[in-house]
């Protein structure tokens, strides 16, 4: 069993001239930062003697993907990850989040499409990102961290902020702050954003893993349409700032348009927020070089 930096510290900061708090979850462990520590919590901690393979699918440079070849590592399993391509840059300079991965045993499927999962109990079965039951697990966990540090800063309303892929991390994290046993006076608000598709499919996936939307976070959005994955200037422009203001370096993909919705919606600050760093900056190490590419003056302005 690997050991995780339970609970994960809380830090406060000022960022753009307004106050919010820090939770490092990316300090959970080098190899599990942040949700897929959370989300794969379940995995680390019980025995599955019948199993001998992991199965999964997603991006070519997924946070899961390289979390789940260090689980699949561990406990002496294969590893088997479907891709839809793979850049020919990236297949010529293996790097990030893929190169590790792939040192990690990992048995790439490309062009196969979603695998479909199949009644085997040697199979162990992970949806894209991690998405699925098993997560609330260590989800929850992370709920009553965050209650239990609110109670003992006696904060009686709390707005916590992350930015979400398939959002079951927000999800759970609000349906279990809701059924905390904490005094009635206690309120805790999660809000999110979707970094992948837009607000209708962010709210497909809670749907799917959770019929009663009074469990449901509140989904806020920037006015213009964001395209995951595309390189925007502001995005890399609150990156850098970040880093200069706060020391903290933050995930290229999500983060930045975490950030940006959170500040476009002051009135949030009206209440204290909590800003969960989800970890995932070993991906910078191919999102950086594309951003430095293709804005090259941005860090002098």
């Amino acid at each position: 069993m690997t050991h995780l930096n339970l609970p994960s510290p809380v830090q406060s900061l000022i960022f753009e001239d307004r106050h919010c708090y820090l939770k490092r979850d990316d300090l959970l462990h080098p190899d599990f930062s942040g949700n897929k520590a959370r989300k794969f919590h379940y995995f680390l901690t019980h025995d599955f003697p019948a199993v001998k393979k992991i199965v999964s699918y997603g991006s070519s440079q997924s946070n899961a993907m390289y979390s789940l070849s260090v689980l699949a590592r561990m406990k002496g399993w294969e590893f088997e990850y479907y891709v839809d391509h793979i850049a020919d840059f990236l297949k010529d300079n293996p790097h990030g989040n893929y190169q590790a991965a792939l040192n990690n045993g990992m048995f790439l499927q490309v062009g196969r499409g979603v695998p479909i999962p199949t009644i085997d109990k040697e199979v162990l079965f992970i949806e894209e990102g991690g998405r699925q039951k098993e997560s609330e697990y260590g989800i929850k966990l992370l709920a009553e961290e965050i209650i239990a540090w609110q109670q003992e800063q006696g904060i009686e309303k709390l707005n916590i902020f992350l930015p979400s892929g398939t959002g079951s991390t927000a999800l759970y994290l609000q349906k279990n702050c809701s059924l905390f046993p904490a005094p009635c006076s206690l309120k805790t608000k999660v809000f999110t954003t979707p970094c992948v598709g837009d607000r209708e499919y962010l709210r497909k996936q809670f749907l799917e893993l959770e019929a009663d939307e009074q469990y449901h976070p509140m989904i806020l959005t920037l006015e213009k349409k964001h395209h995951f994955g595309k390189l925007y200037k502001d995005n890399y422009k609150i990156w850098l700032k970040l880093q200069q203001q706060t020391g903290v370096e933050f995930d290229l993909l999500y983060d930045p348009l975490g950030w940006r919705v959170l500040l476009e919606h002051i009135g949030l600050f009206e209440s204290p927020v909590l800003y969960i760093h989800q970890g995932g900056v070993l991906g910078n190490e191919s999102m950086l070089p594309r951003y430095r590419r293709k804005f090259p003056l941005v860090s002098e302005e």
